[in-house]
């Protein structure tokens, strides 16, 4: 899969830790989600955003990553770092270990 970040402190401090391999998993029937090596700088982040296919995001209250593959509502501390730009057909069935790499 590939995408493109959006050019925030959230998401550059996000993209400063690749290359990185963390282990997904499924929640709720909506978003694959993974725990961070450490907390992300949300300076000057939204309190929050409703995300859509393909998002990628921070859910900054459990510090977690999030990779929504079903649209979702508005949500508080959520925090969008970047979108899928192929490959979102397979992220549903993902899970376990995955390598996030910078390509630029």
């Amino acid at each position: 899969m590939t995408a493109t970040m959006l050019d925030n402190a959230t998401s550059r401090d996000f993209l400063s830790m690749m290359p990185m391999i963390l282990t997904i998993r499924d929640y709720a029937g909506t978003e694959k989600v993974s725990d961070l090596p450490r907390k992300l700088s949300t300076q000057g982040a939204p309190s929050g955003s409703k995300p859509s296919v393909g998002d990628i995001t921070l859910y900054a209250p459990w510090g977690n990553l999030t990779i929504f593959y079903k649209d979702f509502v508005y949500a508080s501390g959520l925090i969008i770092l970047g979108k899928i730009d192929s490959g979102i057909d397979k992220l549903s069935q993902l899970s376990g270990i995955v390598t996030f790499e910078r390509v630029d």
